[in-house]
């Protein structure tokens, strides 16, 4: 009768372990599993820094703060944008010959009723932007462009609350721009797994 019962317990106690384990782990072994496993799918825009440390800069002066932005059309593979727009938008896209390089592009910024690509592109000077009175705007200063419209987050950005540093605080301070985090055609930044949350800790640990 003892062994029956000592049976039954032990039964119930594997048995709670193992729903235990696959309510709380889920078919991940433990937590750092599960990170390194949900991280592989992420496919949002990368936020760290590290990448342009080393990246030439330029300075700017935006009201009473100056510093330093990363140049961004010495990354761009392939600027200047009349390499290849040789001909006006429209006759390009009338073409049956013409290179859609970029007509893949879905824009998941704002509804259709309020953007589409001409609406910070220049169909008429493809090597600028434009601001929505018309005015050019360089592919350097591009946070104008989206100062428009997040005035708030620009006048954070600016004073170091929005965004992340591509150095230290000590003069000449350079930041990171909106293009360096969002992406312009789908700005939302997808929720991901901390990059150092507990695995880093760990191979600090060993």
């Amino acid at each position: 009768m003892i062994n029956k019962f000592n049976s039954f317990i032990l039964l119930g106690c594997i048995l709670c372990i193992t729903l235990s384990c696959q309510r709380h782990e889920e078919k991940y072994h433990n937590i750092t599993d599960k990170i390194n496993a949900l991280s592989k799918a992420y496919e949002g825009t990368s936020i760290s820094s590290e990448a342009y440390i080393h990246v030439p800069t330029i300075e700017i002066t935006e009201g009473a703060e100056t510093f330093l932005i990363p140049e961004r059309k010495g990354q761009i593979t392939s600027y200047a944008c009349t390499e290849c727009h040789t001909q006006p938008l429209k006759e390009m896209q009338s073409s049956s010959s013409s290179k859609k390089a970029h007509w893949d592009i879905k824009i998941n910024h704002a509804n259709q009723n309020t953007m589409e690509c001409i609406t910070c592109h220049n169909s008429s000077d493809m090597d600028n932007l434009k601001s929505l009175t018309g005015k050019s705007i360089d592919f350097n200063r591009s946070y104008q462009l989206c100062s428009q419209c997040h005035s708030g987050q620009f006048k954070d950005w600016k004073g170091g609350a929005h965004g992340k540093s591509a150095g230290g605080w000590s003069s000449p301070r350079a930041a990171l721009t909106c293009v360096n985090c969002h992406n312009p055609h789908k700005p939302h930044i997808a929720p991901r797994w901390p990059v150092r949350y507990n695995t880093q800790k760990i191979k600090e640990r060993d």
